[in-house]
């Protein structure tokens, strides 16, 4: 590829013109962005068509989000988006967090491979949590010889610049960093929704639950500048939007990092200013660096939604130990009162483990009986599963299968016993919804949430989409409530 010597689309290069590629982050990016964007108008003219592109999300919000990034980086490149992956670049962003994650995506590279076969110039980049293991990426270069870069989670940012060094290289790309603590932000994005959006706040997680991945592939705890993060939060609104989800992977340990330490609820406070933003939610709270500073915060914000998410895992202090969670049952059942002793509205969801190594009947009990106190309005539940790579997956008496099914089904109904007893709770009362899209099934209605997360349905347009309207709820249907608006 020829290198051109002067970047001339200003838009691209922040109103900035490079003779060569600049050192300083993000700038660097944009030039790489530049350079690859006059390289693709020359393949478009030569093809006479568009260059598409496809993303593949597995795993959690922040990989979402990540994608967004990894969309905006190829737009502004020149490519446009396609749903199918029969496209020219294909990027998988992948999760690790359960080894079944890793072999659904050995599966689909092996249906990309023979897409490749048939259009030897469509180029594979697989990205993500998976890439930082060093023996995922020696079985994608031994099985997989077709990919064309591999690169982790430290590096979303350099996508630009991987994608300009393999257009001359007739090889496989790989840069994953072990660690790294740099944080580049101000990247092009494309918004799934141009009413709310996701914000990072922090990386990384130094908290190492014995059954999780997650710090050994995402890194240590690193905390955004609180100005920058206000600063991208007003930009969003200044664009249209009124919701912002914060994101980390444990967001009460934000601001420990930080040269002058600002704590999580003290962001939450100055965010919670911003004129113009309406909402606010954040994920994931662990339960060990949950305040009352924090829970104040939460009472006393306009806009911080009435919904929490506090990941449980077991009921048992014994196994909880064990996990390496730095809490006890009666500690997250004396949170918990705190919480609805605050904000008696909020809705609280959880995640929780069944069949870690060693749970016994008895321990299985007591998260049923954490459940039955707390009565959460949902809960992702799993099956343990083995996670090479974590203490847990060494450990001596693992759970027989059939003896986790059983105990699974038994909290799934519980689950439902208690969401029957609370599904009309709200029935009759009147809600401020956030319009989110038009109903799939009746294209009369529209389909938003209220602050607490819940689903409700009722008569609208698309003009709606993006508002935040008052609605009285006039029937439960368990999960989701069906309504009439009052404007």
């Amino acid at each position: 590829m020829e290198i051109q010597n002067e970047i001339i689309n200003k838009d691209v290069t922040h109103d900035r013109v490079f003779i060569e590629a600049p050192d300083k982050e993000p700038y660097r990016q944009y030039y790489f962005m530049a350079v690859l964007n006059k390289h693709v108008k020359k393949i478009i003219k030569e093809i006479d068509r568009p260059l598409t592109y496809s993303i593949q999300t597995f795993g959690c919000q922040m990989n979402a989000k990540d994608s967004e990034k990894l969309a905006g980086i190829l737009e502004k490149i020149g490519y446009v988006p396609v749903d199918s992956e029969e496209a020219d670049f294909v990027i998988y962003n992948t999760c690790t967090v359960r080894e079944n994650a890793n072999l659904k995506v050995y599966g689909r590279l092996g249906y990309l491979g023979k897409l490749k076969e048939k259009n030897p110039n469509m180029i594979i980049a697989i990205c993500g949590c998976m890439m930082q293991e060093p023996t995922v990426v020696e079985k994608i270069k031994k099985s997989y010889p077709f990919v064309d870069i591999i690169f982790g989670t430290h590096n979303i940012f350099k996508l630009a610049e991987l994608m300009y060094i393999k257009v001359d290289a007739d090889r496989m790309i790989i840069d994953v960093w072990k660690e790294t603590d740099k944080i580049v932000e101000e990247l092009p994005s494309e918004r799934k929704y141009s009413f709310k959006a996701s914000v990072n706040i922090m990386y990384g997680c130094n908290n190492f639950c014995s059954y999780c991945i997650v710090p050994y592939v995402r890194g240590r705890e690193r905390s955004r500048d609180p100005k920058d993060i206000i600063a991208e939060i007003k930009s969003l609104v200044a664009d249209g939007v009124v919701e912002i989800t914060l994101l980390g992977q444990n967001v009460n340990s934000y601001g420990k990092t930080l040269e002058e330490p600002m704590s999580f609820a003290e962001l939450l406070l100055e965010i919670d200013k911003i004129e113009g933003l309406e909402r606010i939610r954040f994920m994931t709270s662990h339960p060990k660096d949950l305040s009352d500073e924090l829970i104040e915060a939460m009472r006393i914000s306009k806009k911080v939604c009435r919904h929490l998410h506090l990941p449980l895992q077991s009921g048992s202090s014994r196994l909880l130990k064990i996990m390496n969670r730095k809490y006890t049952k009666e500690d997250y059942l004396t949170l918990v009162d705190k919480i609805y002793t605050a904000i008696p509205d909020i809705s609280l969801t959880t995640d929780i483990i069944v069949g870690f190594p060693g749970e016994t009947e008895e321990d299985f009990m007591e998260t049923l009986d954490v459940v039955k106190k707390v009565e959460f309005d949902s809960s992702f539940t799993f099956q343990y599963s083995k996670r090479t790579g974590t203490a847990a997956a060494t450990m001596e008496n693992q759970v027989d299968p059939e003896i986790v099914q059983d105990r699974f089904n038994r909290l799934l109904d519980l689950m439902k016993e208690i969401s029957a007893k609370n599904a009309n709770k709200l029935e009759g009362t009147i809600g401020d919804v956030l319009v989110e899209d038009v109903n799939k099934q009746d294209p009369s209605l529209v389909t938003g949430r209220l602050s607490n997360n819940t689903l409700v349905h009722f008569p609208g347009k698309a003009s709606d989409i993006g508002k935040i309207i008052p609605v009285k709820l006039t029937e439960s249907k368990g999960f989701y409530y069906f309504g009439q608006p009052l404007v």
